[in-house]
């Protein structure tokens, strides 16, 4: 596993100085600063904001506009009915002049049209300046766009679309749609229309008295417009500064992507090239996002990387130390065969030289395997193992070749209790051949080797007894280092590569297990190699 060591500088400068631009609680820490929130909701979460405060305040201001006009069209309603109800109290002969009173107080224009639909009375005739309109061709340009905008607002929130307000020519009772509804149902009905300037016209009609006559009160309203404008100007302002915020965090946002990211570009630069050996990969713990989960693996796969290169230069080393002391021996025999007459010693050292050639042979074989190891155990596809009956083939198998050195090896089996396990067999099996052999190097002449089977807690264990000297305490991990040899003081020179253990480590971990040497359980001399592999059904189990 990775350890987390100190950033280089020029890493260590790059992250104070984020800390530096972005100090307090907001943007070092917390959700902007990347901690378990992903980058995906974040960027999505920057992004909305905007947009829906722009939403929010158009659908804000057309609620707005709306409750306005709402609250004028009651009062409209209201208004046109009063007045009709005064107007059909009076005179007819006194009406134009109460029209004139009413329009000129009320703000209004009222006409009367008389059963025909003929206009009868106007307020105008009497007060012309109570209702007036823009004149458009000496309007200023902001208005004009403020126009512009309106429009634009009324498309996007799909506005209904409200006719222009314009004098009828005749003016008569038929020109006006409201006048119509109003005497076909009986109730006063009220319309909107735009100005020029597009600011709201409204109109009531209502019935005058029981004698068909109808009353028009028409309102022209440019402080709803301004009203709305006013507002739209505020929200305007906090828009912009909606803006510059969202800007401001799009901003962080892309800082605080790209900079670890140019941490890591950086660094696996350096790994690339290969300048330092000591080029620390940022783990960045702060982040929980993907990249903090980026960094994390990075900084794991560099690690186990450093620690495979290191261990094949350490394997290369041995490897070349290994093959050397034979290849010396070796050429150090055929020198002296050229200068020796002596027949004996020359059988001696042709001896030496064919054993040496032996010991190249041996040692070539299991580097070769040792180095594909891996490899091959990657490809390999497990299956189900019975341990227990692949042991016991083992022993019975090596029983019937007889070459063990007339020692005894049996099995204890598990009962009944399953021993299966997914493997390769090939592989457990050469395990089983390695520690067998060992056992066998260390055992006296008629010595007893036990290989104990059992499982427990989703776990089967294999156990090779033998009664050998034991390991030391302080040797228990050493003997699994590959070309580690603490050979008997009787056995031939270079009989044994001191990779056996090494490789049936290897593959017992590849199974997801442990291979470790103990004391024998029963205090008596001898050394316990202990392999426990993973029970095939213990997932299952806890599930």
């Amino acid at each position: 596993m990775a350890r987390d060591i100190p950033l280089p500088k020029d890493d260590a400068e790059e992250i104070v100085a984020s800390r530096v631009l972005f100090p307090g609680g907001l943007f070092s820490r917390g959700i902007l600063s990347g901690r378990g929130l992903s980058l995906t909701a974040r960027i999505l979460v920057f992004n909305v904001i905007a947009l829906g405060l722009l939403a929010a305040s158009l659908f804000y201001i057309d609620n707005y506009r709306r409750q306005l006009l709402g609250e004028r069209f009651e009062r409209a309603r209201s208004e046109t009915e009063i007045a009709a109800v005064v107007l059909s109290k009076v005179n007819p002969q006194q009406r134009p002049a109460l029209l004139g009173a009413i329009g000129a107080s009320q703000n209004l224009r009222l006409r009367v049209y008389d059963r025909s639909g003929k206009l009868v009375a106007d307020s105008f005739t009497v007060d012309p300046g109570t209702v007036s309109f823009i004149d458009l061709a000496h309007e200023p340009l902001l208005p004009r766009m403020a126009r512009v905008i309106d429009r634009i607002l009324d498309f996007l929130v799909r506005a209904p679309n409200v006719p222009g307000y314009q004098e009828p020519n005749p003016d008569t009772a038929a020109a006006w749609p409201e006048i119509t509804e109003a005497r076909h149902t009986g109730h006063t009905d009220v319309r909107q229309r735009y100005a020029g300037d597009r600011t709201p016209v409204i109109t009531a009609a209502s019935l005058l008295g029981s004698h068909g006559a109808m009353l028009l009160s028409l309102r022209h309203a440019p402080d709803i417009t301004q009203s709305v404008r006013d507002a739209r100007q505020t929200l305007a302002i906090v828009m912009g500064a909606a803006l510059l915020v969202s800007v401001l965090l799009s901003l962080f946002l892309a800082r605080t992507i790209v900079q670890p990211l140019r941490l890591l570009v950086r660094a696996a630069v350096r790994v690339r090239l290969g300048r330092d050996r000591a080029v620390v990969v940022p783990r960045l713990p702060e982040r929980g996002d993907e990249i903090g989960l980026l960094a994390r693996a990075f900084s794991d796969m560099t690690a186990a990387l450093r620690q495979r290169i290191d261990a094949v230069e350490s394997f290369a080393a041995d490897v070349a130390h290994e093959i050397k002391n034979p290849l010396a021996s070796l050429r150090s025999a055929l020198e002296s065969l050229d200068k020796v007459e002596d027949k004996g010693l020359r059988r001696q050292l042709a001896g030496i030289a064919a054993h040496d050639v032996t010991r190249i042979d041996r040692l070539v074989t299991e580097i070769a395997d040792a180095s594909r190891i891996d490899a091959q155990l990657s490809r390999a596809t497990f299956e189900a193992v019975d341990i227990a009956a692949l042991a016991e083939g083992l022993v019975g198998a090596r029983a019937r070749r007889g070459n063990d050195r007339a020692c005894t090896i049996r099995t204890t089996g598990p009962g009944n209790t399953s021993a299966v396990v997914a493997g390769d067999p090939a592989r457990l099996e050469r395990v089983f051949e390695n520690l067998i052999d060992n056992a066998l190097s260390f055992s006296p002449n008629g010595g007893e080797i036990i290989v104990a089977l059992s499982a427990h807690d989703g776990w089967v264990a294999a156990e090779v007894i033998d009664e050998g000297p034991g390991i030391a305490i302080d040797a228990r991990e050493r003997v699994f280092e590959r070309f580690h040899s603490l050979r008997p003081a009787d056995e031939d020179f270079g009989s044994h590569s001191g990779l056996g253990l090494a490789i049936a480590r290897t593959i017992i971990e590849a199974h997801g297990g442990r291979l470790t040497a103990q004391d024998r359980a029963d205090g008596r001399t001898g050394a316990r190699l202990v392999i426990e592999l993973p029970d095939i059904h213990r997932d299952e189990e806890s599930a």
